[in-house]
């Protein structure tokens, strides 16, 4: 689950289906009772109608775990100061790092690392989109330690810089 809107659509099913929770955050939910299978399966058919699904392997989960704290730092976060991003993931998912980087980079084939630079990339690419953000700003909010270390990572995961991509949003694709 990635925002409150979800949070939301999940707690509204979830009372559609008469199910009782003690809580739902960003990738968990926790269920007062047991459930039957077939009301699981129901309520896996419901949250798949909004993009959403139930995992119930360990590792799928503790990935999920891991995204979603990489999420709250990048996207939900107004915290200026450098995270520590490996002491934050293990906090959130409560495991120690290297084991969390072992099984996410066994699973999805990158690292934890190259994940994180690509979701910071993702929010820069939304910001330059949607908001009339300064580049400097930007640079400031998601903590990079300059307009040129953004810009020179921007380029090297896109191919543009950041000023070319903003000026020429309306013409590339996907972005129309």
């Amino acid at each position: 689950m990635e925002s409150h809107r979800c949070i939301a659509t999940v707690k509204d099913e979830l009372n559609k289906l008469g199910l009782h929770y003690k809580s739902v955050e960003l990738g968990e939910i926790v269920i007062k009772e047991n459930i039957s299978l077939e009301k699981l399966q129901l309520m896996d058919s419901e949250l798949r109608n909004f993009g959403l699904e139930i995992m119930s392997d360990r590792q799928s989960i503790i990935i999920d775990k891991i995204k979603t704290a990489i999420h709250q730092l990048i996207c939900l976060t107004n915290d200026h100061a450098k995270p520590n991003y490996s002491k934050f993931i293990s906090e959130k998912v409560n495991l120690d790092y290297n084991s969390l980087s072992h099984i996410f980079s066994g699973t999805l084939g990158v690292t934890i690392e190259k994940y994180i630079i690509a979701q910071k990339i993702e929010r820069v690419k939304e910001l330059l989109v949607y908001d009339n953000t300064s580049l400097s700003d930007i640079a400031y909010d998601l903590q990079y330690s300059s307009v040129a270390h953004l810009s020179n990572q921007f380029k090297k995961v896109t191919g543009l810089t950041p000023s070319f991509f903003r000026q020429h949003r309306n013409k590339l694709p996907g972005l129309s």
